[in-house]
């Protein structure tokens, strides 16, 4: 464990690299309150700090840069309780009183939010849908062959199918077949939904198997969602990592599983490496369950260059995650 002087010089160096992305020297941090000792001793813990993994020199005569242990330490037992200014908190107010619409849209919207407010991409995942159960199903038709099944799940989503009509069919025999949609499908998830029983009526039970099988097929993992993407390009200097943040961000299998394993060890932050996937060495993730009514139904987090602004990036995800789960709750 560091003693107090060299907890408040590395603490001092984060905080001021996290600020200016610059080498911090040893006489800028001595006359850094909390510090206030002479520039030899700075340089001095300086080394010390170094030769323990905390800090790093990039070059010979150059100030000092934190290492991922170096922001791991800051993390765990150097960040303040962060908390939202008044007008940061106002904004998340009026953004969930206001939102309405499709769960999908609120989601995005949701992540568009967080990277505005944060400067870093952000990443959303709603629930799966294998733990929502049908709330109402209903067949519309479009024209003499051509209909569209539609889903609402207890989580908010809207599922819709795209269906062919074999046959033309009035009005009565649609409606007739979403009876019978709403029979099997209503307070069953999707993927236990069972093929309908005959009903005397082979065109009908064709349609409503035809609608079944469509519905049952949907893939159940999280939807992901992405927003300020374009931020990590201001983010780091160096092309090559911009362009393997961007293409890993794109792959939405890495993502929902770097969120899984983090949360799988109980990570809130995951920092550089910590998060084991390979493309996003330079990164950190901050994530918060979403939780609705006692249940976990996704995740928000945001993902940017491991000198983020921790305190901020911590109270402003926890804020937003928790807003949405009192939406999720309320819809």
């Amino acid at each position: 464990m560091l003693d107090d002087r060299k907890t408040a010089i590395l603490r001092a160096v984060v905080e001021e690299y996290i600020a200016t992305a610059q080498p911090v020297g040893s006489s800028h941090i001595a006359a850094t309150d909390g510090v206030q000792v002479s520039s030899a001793t700075v340089r001095n813990d300086m080394v010390f700090l170094e030769q323990e993994g905390y800090l790093a020199q990039p070059h010979t005569s150059a100030g000092r840069i934190p290492t991922d242990k170096g922001y791991r330490f800051f993390v765990d037992h150097l960040t303040p309780n962060g908390k939202l200014g008044a007008a940061e908190q106002v904004k998340v107010g009026e953004f969930f009183n206001t939102a309405t619409g499709r769960l999908e849209e609120t989601l995005q919207r949701t992540s568009t939010l967080l990277a505005q407010m944060t400067n870093y991409a952000a990443v959303v995942l709603g629930p799966k849908k294998e733990v929502a159960v049908v709330r109402s199903v209903q067949l519309v038709g479009l024209s003499a062959h051509l209909a569209t099944a539609v889903v609402v799940l207890s989580n908010g989503a809207v599922e819709s199918e795209p269906i062919e009509l074999g046959t033309t069919l009035s009005e009565d025999e649609v409606h007739r077949a979403s009876v019978i949609l709403s029979k099997l499908m209503v307070g069953k998830a999707l993927g236990d939904v069972v093929q309908p029983s005959p009903s005397g009526d082979g065109v009908i039970d064709a349609l409503a198997l035809q609608v079944v099988q469509a519905m049952s097929g949907r893939r159940t993992d999280e939807s992901m969602f992405v927003g300020g993407a374009s931020a990590m390009a201001e983010a780091f200097d160096a092309v090559e990592i911009v362009r393997s943040v961007l293409h890993t961000l794109e792959q939405q299998y890495v993502m929902v599983s770097l969120v899984r394993d983090m949360l799988d060890r109980g990570l809130s932050v995951a920092i550089g490496a910590e998060h084991g996937v390979e493309p996003l060495a330079a990164c950190s993730v901050v994530l918060a369950p979403v939780v609705a009514d006692g249940t976990t139904m996704g995740t928000v987090g945001i993902l940017g260059p491991t000198r983020m602004n921790y305190p901020q990036a911590l109270a402003t995800v926890e804020v937003v995650s928790d807003r949405l789960g009192r939406r999720l709750a309320d819809s």
